[in-house]
């Protein structure tokens, strides 16, 4: 039996529903802006280990941080400015430390093996002989390639392996910052240990601690870059702790301690990731800010003076800019020119004539521990430098 249509109107179809708006993409990717700070034309200034090793030892300078990410040359940028900071090492030195190093690396290492041994060995063998593999390739990218491939090779072998200058390679702010360790050596048991050479004394077991320092936070980079090929190596462990090989007693047989990184390594790795949010400090300056050295030095200092810095003396031996940050904090009269540990101890008291004034009791709150403590320290001083014939009623002091 045949049903019957059903009458009435017909079924209504729903109204399409318009697209979801879609998130729009950022007008310019943190790469095309870093490019745009530094110049369209000008090609990225690659970092090595001692430029991170610097920004490791300032994590606080966002002028450092954004510079250095853009790959902006701080070396001409500060000689635009006419604040020029003399840089680099004697030839004279530069040669006595290739010598040095030569001699430690003779044989196929064998006294370098013998230092490494005696300040780590733990119950493996003595090295004998060590394999060093070829390293060589074309071009930054292909050596660190082969490096990697060698780091793998020598693991799997589990014997002793000594690679003279590596190229390694480590992802800063989205681009490759290629590394050259003096060595590394890795053990039987699968341990890669770097090896620093250097060629500053190391008299009676201790070196001096501002360059031991440096030389941590630089191998620390290195750390880093090995952790990146140890992840995907079987077996492979990077050692937290550096061989550190110097002349000894002012002469050229070589010596060496061992220097612990993981502090180091964890300040590097934080400010590392401080470079990838360098987007962050370029979205805070001025429309149309650039570093392009073809400016003229007004807007370059302009541009500079944008990007708020953290001088301290230290600055002077590790950073390109730092005479120039000097005399601005100087202009300024910022305490910072007076090194860290007196800034901190000066509180709230930001500037050299706010200190002055609340030492002399012009400013300042008396309840305030810092100031109580300049006004009796001037206090003491007037003391000091009171003559003593007015301390003793006018008697002469022969």
């Amino acid at each position: 039996m045949s049903e019957s249509p059903v009458s009435g109107p017909p079924p209504q179809i729903p109204a399409a529903r318009p697209p979801a708006p879609q998130p729009k993409p950022p007008a310019t990717t943190l790469r095309q802006r870093l490019a745009e700070l530094r110049g369209p034309s000008v090609a990225p200034h690659p970092l090595d280990a001692r430029a991170l090793a610097a920004l490791a030892a300032n994590p606080g300078c966002k002028r450092r941080a954004l510079l250095d990410g853009a790959g902006v040359d701080k070396g001409v940028l500060a000689t635009s400015l006419g604040s020029p900071a003399p840089f680099g090492q004697s030839q004279f030195a530069l040669v006595r430390g290739n010598a040095f190093e030569k001699k430690v690396k003779a044989d196929g290492g064998t006294e370098l093996l013998r230092l490494l041994f005696e300040r780590l060995g733990s119950g493996a063998d003595a090295p004998g002989e060590a394999t060093v593999p070829d390293l060589t390739a074309a071009g930054p990218a292909g050596r660190a390639a082969r490096t990697a491939l060698a780091l793998r090779e020598a693991t799997a072998a589990e014997g002793w392996a000594l690679l003279d200058h590596p190229m390694l390679a480590l992802e800063v702010a989205g681009s490759p910052a290629y590394l050259e360790p003096d060595a590394v050596v890795v053990h039987p048991d699968g341990t890669w240990t770097v090896v620093e050479i250097k060629s500053f004394p190391m008299v009676d077991s201790s070196a001096d601690a501002a360059k031991v320092g440096a030389a941590a936070r630089q191998s620390a980079v290195y750390v880093l870059a090995l952790e990146r090929i140890a992840e995907v190596t079987e077996g492979a462990e990077v050692g937290h702790r550096v061989l550190l090989v110097c002349p000894k007693d002012f002469s050229n047989l070589p010596t060496a301690s061992v220097v612990d990184v993981r502090k180091q390594r964890a300040v590097t790795r934080r400010q590392l990731t401080r470079l990838t949010r360098v987007e962050d400090i370029a979205a805070a300056l001025p429309e149309g800010t650039t570093f392009d050295p073809g400016c003229s030095p007004e807007e370059l200092g302009s541009a500079v003076d944008a990007v708020p810095a953290a001088y301290a003396p230290e600055c002077l031996a590790a950073c390109e800019l730092a005479f120039h940050c000097r005399a601005k904090a100087r202009a300024e009269g910022a305490v910072e020119t007076l090194g860290r540990s007196v800034r901190g101890e000066l509180g709230g008291l930001t500037t050299v004539a706010g200190v002055l004034a609340a030492a002399a009791g012009k400013e300042g709150d008396p309840a305030d521990p810092t100031v109580a403590a300049l006004r009796r320290a001037a206090a003491l001083r007037a003391e000091a430098l009171e003559s003593p014939g007015s301390r003793s009623g006018g008697a002469a002091c022969h």
